[in-house]
C-alpha cells in the first residue's frame, strides 16, 4: 500500500476525483484555502495513476482529505439518513475558508494539502469500510494525515482498520454523544458498532484503555453499553466531567497513550455538540458540548504529537439550518489542519 501500485485493484481504484472547489473569481489579495489544494484528476487513467501521497512527489507526507459519502450504516441502525451528502458539503464551506490563522501564525498555504476526492461507497458498507481501509493504510504508509470526512460513524471502523494495516496498535480518541458499542445486526456492522468491532477484532483488537470516549452524554448511553465498555477497559468521560474542561481532558488521554507507545486516531461525532448550534447531524442531541469548546479540542489534536488520523462524522446536510451544521463541520477540519500545521512548523 505504498501508493506506487499500478495494479488494478490497487488502493486508489475506489477514488472518484471531485471537480476543484475554489472560490470564484480569485482576489490576490484574498486567497483562500481552495486556490492552494491540490485536487487529485486521476489522470487519463485514473486505475493506473495513484494520487502523491508525498509532498512534492517526493520527501515527507502530507495532510489528505477522503470523502467517505457512506451512511448505508446508520440505515442499519434506524437513524435517519443523509449523512452521504456531507463531504462535499463540508468541503463547499472548508475551501472558502483563509489558508493564514492570525493567531497562531499557521500558514496553510504551505502544506501541500491534498483532497483524492470520495470513496465510490456503495450500497455495501463492508466493501466500502475496506476500500477506506485501504486509502486510510496508503496515506499512513506515505507517511501523511488521512482526514476524513464521513458519513455516518461506520467511517471510523474503516479508518480503524487502515491504521492497524499500516502501523498497530492504534488507540481511538472518541468525541460523542454515544459510545458506539451496539452489538452487530446479524453479524453486519453499522453506525452504532464501530467501536464494539474494533474491541472485539480477531487480530488486533483495541485493548484496555485503547478506547476513549469524551463527552458522553448520561441519557444516551445504555446500561448495558456502559458495562459492556468497563468490562473492555474502556475510558469513559462523561460530559459534566469535560464540560469547561475537554482540552485538558483529551491533553490527558493522549498524553496517557503516547506514554504508552500508542499513537491515536481521534474521531468526532458532530451528534456530540448541542442541537441549536450544530442541528443538521444524525442523532441530534440537546445540552450537549458547545460547538467552541469542540473546535478547541480538535485544534488541540491537531497540534497534539502522536495523532495520526482524524475523522469528522455524522453531519446530515438533509437536516441541516442555513448550512450551519456543515459550516461548523468545514471550521473543524480547518481548526485541525492549524493545529497540524502549528505541529509540524513548531
Amino acid at each position: 500500500m505504498s501508493g506506487e501500485s499500478t495494479n488494478a485493484d490497487a488502493w486508489f481504484t475506489r477514488l472518484e476525483p471531485i471537480v476543484p472547489l475554489r472560490p470564484s473569481p480569485p482576489r490576490a489579495d484574498d486567497l483562500r484555502l481552495g486556490d492552494y489544494v491540490e485536487f487529485w484528476s486521476g489522470g487519463a487513467s485514473p486505475r493506473l495513476n495513484p494520487p502523491p501521497l508525498a509532498r512534492g512527489g517526493k520527501g515527507g507526507g502530507r495532510p489528505v482529505v477522503i470523502g467517505f459519502p457512506q451512511d448505508a450504516g446508520v440505515r442499519r441502525n434506524h437513524g435517519r439518513p443523509g449523512a452521504a451528502g456531507a463531504p462535499l458539503a463540508i468541503r463547499r464551506w472548508l475551501y472558502r475558508l483563509t489558508p493564514w490563522d492570525a493567531i497562531t501564525g499557521a500558514d496553510l498555504a504551505q502544506i501541500q494539502l491534498l483532497d483524492l476526492g470520495n470513496l465510490d461507497a456503495g450500497a455495501d458498507v463492508e466493501a466500502s469500510q475496506a476500500a477506506l481501509a485501504a486509502v486510510v493504510a496508503a496515506v499512513r504508509t506515505a507517511g501523511g494525515l488521512p482526514v476524513v470526512l464521513g458519513g455516518g460513524h461506520e467511517t471510523a471502523y474503516g479508518c480503524f482498520l487502515g491504521h492497524i494495516a499500516a502501523s498497530p496498535p492504534i488507540a481511538v480518541i472518541n468525541i460523542d454523544a454515544h459510545l458506539d458499542v451496539r452489538g452487530t445486526l446479524d453479524g453486519a456492522g453499522h453506525s452504532g458498532s464501530p467501536f464494539r468491532q474494533a474491541l472485539e477484532h480477531p487480530d488486533h483488537p483495541l485493548g484496555p484503555g485503547r478506547y476513549v470516549c469524551l463527552g458522553a452524554q448520561p441519557h444516551a448511553v445504555s446500561r448495558e453499553h456502559f458495562h459492556y465498555a468497563q468490562s473492555r477497559g474502556c475510558v469513559v468521560r462523561w460530559l459534566p466531567e469535560v464540560r469547561g474542561r475537554l482540552v485538558d481532558a483529551f491533553a490527558a488521554e493522549r498524553e496517557r497513550l503516547s506514554a504508552e507507545g500508542c499513537p491515536v486516531h481521534v474521531t468526532l461525532d458532530a451528534d456530540a455538540v448541542d442541537a441549536s448550534e450544530v442541528p443538521g447531524v444524525s442523532a441530534p442531541n440537546v445540552g450537549g458540548l458547545t460547538g467552541g469548546e469542540a473546535l478547541d479540542c480538535i485544534q488541540a489534536a491537531g497540534a497534539a504529537p502522536g495523532v495520526v488520523g482524524f475523522d469528522l462524522v455524522e453531519i446530515n446536510p438533509a437536516f441541516d439550518q442555513d448550512e450551519r451544521s456543515a459550516r461548523w463541520a468545514a471550521l473543524a477540519v480547518w481548526r485541525f489542519l492549524v493545529g497540524w500545521t502549528t505541529r509540524i512548523q513548531a
